[in-house]
């Protein structure tokens, strides 16, 4: 018995301290886990190891405003974000957050870089879309995308960086502030409400393709 007893303790052991690595730990609700860790570990299965996401169902998060993050995150921990994609996939993960987690993650998020995505874009689609990001439909008083998110789409604040963000993403986000309340608390229900759905195309082809 007692000859057995060492081998048996260490393997406990070892397999104690693997189940809890920090450096490779999916624990949503221990805030020892680093922010980069729950990025690489946990985030990564749907935004990508540096928040360039491949699919388009789930938004890129390279380069975004810190704030930006900090608040959907927080909508989403709170229901307040209500968007059939976001609860299906970020209610569970953000309730078990910390502020202090969330803050971490925006940080790590808005230092990592955002790529363009050029392949199979029609120059026609991108010059429709660069007017309305530049000035607007001023004949149904939507507003230039500038005002809000910068002349180069990199987002100000509370407004989101859309440069390099996925077409098929902004679309449905647009069709989210056009027509539902998924998504309350911005001024976006007015902007997007005339759009057409040539607008909308448009202006997400342009930002998919925002050049650098």
């Amino acid at each position: 018995m007692t000859r057995n007893f060492f081998p048996i303790a260490l393997l406990t052991a070892f397999l104690a301290s693997g189940c809890s690595n920090l450096e490779r730990s999916r624990a949503l609700g221990n805030p020892d886990v680093s922010p980069a860790v729950t990025a690489v570990q946990v985030c990564s299965n749907c935004h990508g190891v540096d928040g360039n996401s491949v699919s388009p169902n789930f938004p890129k998060l390279a380069g975004q405003q810190q704030e930006y993050i900090v608040n959907q995150l927080k909508g989403f921990r709170s229901h307040n974000r209500s968007d059939p994609a976001g609860f299906e996939y970020m209610w569970g993960i953000a309730r078990h957050l910390t502020d202090e987690q969330i803050t971490g993650l925006a940080e790590f998020y808005s230092k990592q870089t955002s790529r363009p995505e050029m392949a199979g874009a029609d120059p026609a689609l991108l010059a429709a879309g660069k007017t309305i990001f530049d000035k607007g439909v001023p004949e149904m008083n939507v507003i230039a995308c500038t005002s809000c998110h910068g002349p180069k789409a990199q987002g100000i604040g509370a407004f989101p960086k859309l440069a390099h963000q996925h077409a098929n993403y902004v679309v449905k986000q647009l069709d989210i502030f056009q027509n539902t309340q998924g998504r309350p608390g911005t001024p976006m229900e007015f902007v997007t409400h005339p759009l057409t759905g040539g607008n909308k195309d448009a202006v997400a082809a342009y930002l998919q393709a925002f050049p650098d």
